[in-house]
C-alpha cells in the first residue's frame, strides 16, 4: 500500500475534519495525537500495551536512533519496525530538533549542521541528504526534512535567515528521496511572523510533499502566539493534504488545533509528564505526589476503564511513585497514554457525527469544575 490521505468528514461548525491516512503498514485515523517513542520505545510500555490502548502510530527520532544504536545496525536487522516489534506506522522527526537543542557544540552551514554528540563528544554533519538516508534506513513510514528549528524570542531577519535555509533544505530532501520507501513532510517554519509563515507555505507547496507540518511551535512562546500563528498558517496549506502540527500535545491544545483543522500532532506531555507524576483527568490534572492521596482509596478517575484506575488506588500509586519503583511510571504511563488516546477518539466520534462543538463546550466544563 502506498501513501495517501483522504477526508472522511468535515465539520459544519469549525474547521475540524475526519480522515485517513493509509501507509505501507496500515491506516492511521485522523485527527491523531502521535507518541514519542525516542529511541525505539515508548518509554515503559511494549508494543502490545500501546496497541491495546488505542495507539495508531508512534514517532521515532532520527538523532538519537542515528547515534544509538546506529540506523545501519537497525537496517541490517531488518528496519526499525522489526527491530522494534512493532507492525504498524511509524513517523520519524529529521532529527533537526535534537541537534538544535541537545548538541554540545553546532556549526550551521548552507550544507547542514556539524554538531558534537551529547554522548560522547564525537563529531557528526547532518545535512538533508544524511537526513533522509537516515529515516529510508530505518524504513519510516513518514519522514520529515531537515529544518531549522527557529527559537523563540527571535527578531525578523533571523526567522527570515532560518526560513530561507529550511526552504533550500527542503528541496534537497525531496531530491534526495526516494518516493518508494515512504511519505515525506515539508515543515513550514518563520517564527511567530504571518509574512514568513505564508512565504514558507508557498515555497513548500511549491515543491510538492505528502504532507505539511508547521515546526518552531511549542519553544517557549505565549501560548496565545501558538495558537494565533496557528489560525494563521493552517488554512494556507493544501486542504487535500495531512496537516501536522509538531510537538504540541496539551489537551486544551489538541482541541483548538483540531477545530482550526489540524490533522496530526506529537508531544512528550503524556508520557514525561507520567514519570513526573502528573495524571490527567478530565477535570485538569492532579500530581499524585500530593500527601492528600497517601490514604486515598479511589482511582485516579472514577469511570476510567484503563488498566491502572480498574486496578490500583490512588494511594498505591502514590506509594510507588514516593518509592520510585519503576511500576510507578509503568502505570502512569497507561493512564495518562490512556487519557490521550480516548480523548482523541471521542474529537474523531464528535466530528463524524456533526457535534464537534458540543463536545468542545463539554471539554470546557468538565475543566472549569
Amino acid at each position: 500500500m502506498t501513501f495517501s490521505f483522504e477526508i472522511i468528514h468535515r465539520s459544519s461548525e469549525s474547521h475540524a475534519r475526519l480522515g485517513k491516512i493509509h501507509t505501507p503498514h496500515g491506516c492511521v485515523e485522523t485527527p491523531v495525537l502521535i507518541p514519542v517513542g525516542t529511541q525505539a520505545t515508548v518509554k515503559s510500555l511494549t508494543p502490545e500495551e500501546l496497541c491495546s490502548l488505542g495507539v495508531q502510530i508512534i514517532l521515532g527520532n532520527t538523532y538519537h536512533l542515528y547515534l544509538r544504536p546506529g540506523h545501519d545496525v537497525i537496517g541490517k536487522l531488518g528496519g526499525l519496525h522489526r527491530f522494534m516489534h512493532w507492525d504498524r506506522p511509524i513517523l520519524t522527526d529529521s532529527g533537526g530538533y535534537q541537534v538544535f537543542s541537545l548538541a554540545k557544540l553546532r556549526k550551521i552551514s548552507d550544507e547542514g549542521v556539524t554538531f558534537q554528540s551529547h554522548l560522547d563528544g564525537s563529531s557528526h554533519l547532518l545535512t538533508p541528504e544524511k537526513a533522509i538516508e537516515i529515516q529510508e534506513v530505518l524504513g519510516s513510514d513518514i519522514m520529515m526534512c531537515l529544518d531549522e528549528c527557529t527559537p523563540y524570542p527571535a527578531t525578523h531577519a533571523v526567522c527570515q535567515a532560518s526560513l530561507e535555509l529550511s526552504i533550500a533544505w527542503a528541496k534537497r530532501c525531496k531530491e534526495s528521496h526516494h518516493a518508494d520507501r515512504g511519505a515525506l513532510f515539508g515543515i513550514v517554519q518563520g517564527g511567530m511572523f504571518q509574512d514568513l509563515r505564508a512565504q514558507g507555505v508557498s515555497a513548500l507547496t511549491d515543491i510538492g510533499f505528502d504532507g505539511y507540518a508547521l515546526g518552531g511551535l511549542s519553544v517557549g512562546e505565549p501560548k496565545a502566539a501558538m495558537l494565533d500563528i496557528s489560525a494563521f498558517t493552517l488554512p494556507l496549506l493544501p486542504s487535500s493534504f495531512p496537516r501536522y502540527v509538531m510537538g504540541v500535545g496539551a489537551p486544551e491544545d489538541l482541541v483548538e488545533l483540531v477545530s482550526l483543522g489540524t490533522d496530526m500532532f506529537d508531544c512528550v506531555i503524556p508520557t514525561r509528564n507520567a514519570r513526573n507524576g502528573q495524571l490527567f483527568v478530565s477535570a485538569g490534572t492532579i500530581n499524585i505526589c500530593n500527601a492528600q492521596y497517601r490514604d486515598d482509596e479511589g482511582p485516579i478517575e472514577e469511570g476510567c476503564s484503563c488498566y491502572t484506575c480498574r486496578s490500583y488506588s490512588r494511594a498505591y500509586l502514590r506509594h510507588l511513585f514516593m518509592a520510585k519503583e519503576l511500576l510507578a511510571y509503568r502505570l502512569n504511563t497507561i493512564h495518562n497514554i490512556h487519557y490521550f488516546m480516548t480523548l482523541m477518539s471521542k474529537m474523531r466520534e464528535a466530528i463524524r457525527q456533526g457535534r464537534f462543538d458540543l463536545f468542545k463546550r463539554g471539554f470546557y466544563a468538565q475543566r472549569s469544575r
